[in-house]
């Protein structure tokens, strides 16, 4: 087995693993630093962010106004701290971004243009069309790519984490194009893998997002956080779950039941189609059951009007959006409505971090939606999360570079690299069962669809836990038809699944034991938010019975929980 070398090891290519890659070779242009990713880097979830960037970019706008809307978005689960640093740092990511080449869009005298978001008290999403994650991935790729010191690894999957005496040694990762194992030594390790939500059947999110670096954190020893509040966007484009921005909304678009009322005013009477997620997913949902939903033949949804914005402004704002509505869709949103309904689209939760991005395990490191600092709580709002991939990347790429420069490499031991070869090729790729991996995978995410979804009640949590397990039982049992090596995708999609079922199983303990609603975890049983027993943080530990559960503080700076009315 061939083993490399490099100080610094970021897994991930997207915004938050490019911009590391670019922070820690300018803290110090000698290390060696890798990017490792199972995909071509353009080809990260990254570039599917829309409609906007959120950051303080105007004299009316204020550090503590944005702060303010988060922590309310988040309804007071964020980290007060951390928030208070993010909104900080954000409009300086926004400004390098445009001095590296992002063609953000521009108002008629020049300026960085911004469109109102949802849960936003001030219109601060800085967008490039809705084209904004695709641009902002060229702008960090093409920076990244211009130092000397950062190598890639295009298309190759990382199985494990190697810890010894509980800091980060190394990795071992599958070249898919050999399908060979090799491992990696190194003195930092970034993870900055995304997020899980392809445990869902109807999500926006690209199927390559199975959560990886947030189950392999776990498995090495570091906690998960938060990984009950999964966000649920409101405008998935019907059949396929395409994301359709909430930028449509931001440029005025309306949502309307079958009976042609623009709901909101029942659920959000101020801020209506500009409420956070969380409310309006809830809104449309409650729309659909109570059966003022419209018929079609996928089901019942809801219909996004953007007919009276005009074809002139929604071939400058939103080009893309009407493009995918046309070709994936099938309707025309200048002439037509667009079908929508509520789709699974984010982690709030991930791999414990501090504001420095540091993990409880020496030397790991983990940035943007793998990981959780916790600026989102319970609950995102829209804008937040490139702008805290371009923040916090930045910061972990620093923290890294500096880690690097002080330490020496570690041993990584033959004999843990050999039991992750054993575990992958003998237990994985070898196993001689009848079980089909595409079947436990439908199964997964039927289930999470129907009994973790927006709406959770407890006996359907506890049905939930069992089918997972049982599901994970079967999964020992299973066969991958082709054993061949050379880019294996049937291998790479049991070694996926084997991930999604540890963080599917995570989630719904966490859900069933925070008997409260608050933010994006809706609980019909115990719907009020109750903050003297949980305004907490959960804490997931692996254990070989399952995960175990603690809990954290929330840190409280200067904004006391309140009524979340919008």
């Amino acid at each position: 087995m061939e083993k490399y070398a490099h100080d610094i090891l970021i897994v991930g290519a997207g915004l938050a693993g490019l911009r590391a890659a670019v922070a820690a070779s300018e803290v110090n242009s000698k290390l060696d630093i890798a990017v490792i990713s199972k995909l071509h880097p353009l080809r990260s979830h990254s570039v599917c962010a829309q409609g906007g960037t959120g950051a303080v970019m105007r004299e009316k706008d204020s550090f503590d106004l944005h702060a303010f809307d988060t922590i309310k978005g988040a309804d007071y689960l964020a980290d007060q701290d951390a928030v208070e640093f993010f909104v900080k740092n954000a409009p300086k990511e926004i400004i390098l971004t445009e001095h590296w080449g992002c063609p953000w869009s521009r108002t008629p005298d020049g300026k960085i243009d911004q469109r109102p978001f949802g849960g936003h008290t001030f219109p601060r999403a800085c967008f490039a069309a809705d084209m904004t994650g695709f641009h902002e991935m060229h702008t960090l790729y093409g920076k990244a790519t211009s130092y000397d010191n950062v190598n890639f690894y295009d298309e190759w999957f990382v199985t494990s984490i190697l810890v010894d005496n509980n800091t980060a040694v190394g990795l071992t990762a599958i070249e898919m194009k050999t399908g060979k194992m090799h491992a990696f030594q190194t003195k930092a390790i970034i993870m900055a893998t995304g997020g899980y939500e392809r445990i869902y059947e109807f999500t926006t999110f690209s199927h390559t997002t199975t959560g990886d670096g947030m189950a392999m954190a776990y498995r090495a020893g570091a906690p998960l956080m938060d990984m009950e509040f999964v966000q649920f966007h409101p405008t998935g484009l019907v059949p396929s779950g395409v994301l359709i921005t909430e930028g449509a909304r931001g440029e005025g678009g309306y949502l309307l039941n079958a009976k042609g009322e623009r709901f909101m005013k029942n659920y959000a009477a101020e801020k209506m189609e500009l409420a956070p997620r969380d409310v309006i997913s809830r809104a449309e949902q409650t729309e659909i059951l109570e059966g003022r939903g419209w018929e079609g033949p996928y089901g019942p949804y809801i219909a996004l009007d953007l007919t009276h914005l005009g074809e002139e402004k929604i071939n400058e704002r939103l080009p893309l959006i009407r493009d995918v509505a046309i070709k994936l869709g099938g309707v025309d949103p200048v002439k037509e409505y667009i079908p929508i309904r509520p789709a699974a689209h984010y982690s709030m939760g991930g791999i414990r971090t501090n504001i420095k991005t540091e993990t409880s395990i020496k030397g790991l490191y983990a940035a943007g939606e793998c990981s959780c600092v916790s600026i989102h709580g319970a609950n995102r709002l829209g804008t937040n999360s490139t702008a805290e991939c371009l923040v916090f990347g930045a910061v972990a790429g620093e923290e890294a570079a500096k880690c690097a420069s002080l330490y020496s490499f570690h041993e990584v031991s033959n004999q843990m690299v050999l039991a992750e070869e054993k575990r992958v090729f003998d237990g994985i790729l070898g196993s001689e069962g009848n079980e089909r991996v595409s079947a436990i995978r439908d199964e997964l995410r039927r289930m999470m669809n129907t009994k973790v979804w927006i709406f959770r009640i407890g006996d359907q949590l506890e049905s939930a836990l069992k089918e997972i397990r049982e599901l994970k039982r079967r999964f020992k049992n299973i066969k991958v038809e082709d054993k061949g090596k050379q880019f294996n995708t049937g291998f790479a999609s049991a070694l996926q699944l084997d991930f999604m079922l540890d963080l599917g199983e995570i989630t719904i303990i966490s859900a069933l034991a925070r008997t409260e609603s608050r933010g994006a975890h809706s609980r019909r049983d115990y719907p009020k938010r109750d903050d003297e027993n949980w305004l907490k943080h959960t804490l997931a530990y692996q254990t070989k019975d399952g995960p175990r559960l603690e809990y954290i503080p929330v840190t409280i700076t200067r904004w006391p929980p309140a009524a979340r009315t919008y």
